[in-house]
């Protein structure tokens, strides 16, 4: 599976403190590996990110993707929830 990062996502990713960006390669290999696992949270967004998907990364910490195919993630933000949907 490719797994791609957005240049806004990158930005995002570099703010965060190290103990989430920890958690964020744990979740994405949890993806990679069983995206069924309830752990993730997984689901597709609505209104104006319709076509995106969201995982959970902690509580309030979220990273959403697009999917191509069945082999290509491209992950576009990452945020609290309310920094992302506002």
């Amino acid at each position: 599976m490719v797994i791609r990062y957005l240049p806004k996502f990158k930005k995002q990713y570099k703010k965060l403190p190290p103990k989430i960006r920890q958690r964020f390669s744990e979740r994405v290999e949890l993806l990679v590996e069983n995206r069924t696992d309830p752990q993730l949270r997984l689901h597709p967004l609505k209104g104006s990110y319709q076509g995106y998907w969201s995982i959970d990364i902690t509580g309030d910490i979220r990273a959403l993707f697009i999917q191509r195919g069945d082999e290509i993630i491209i992950f576009a933000l990452i945020g609290t929830h309310s920094q992302l949907y506002g």
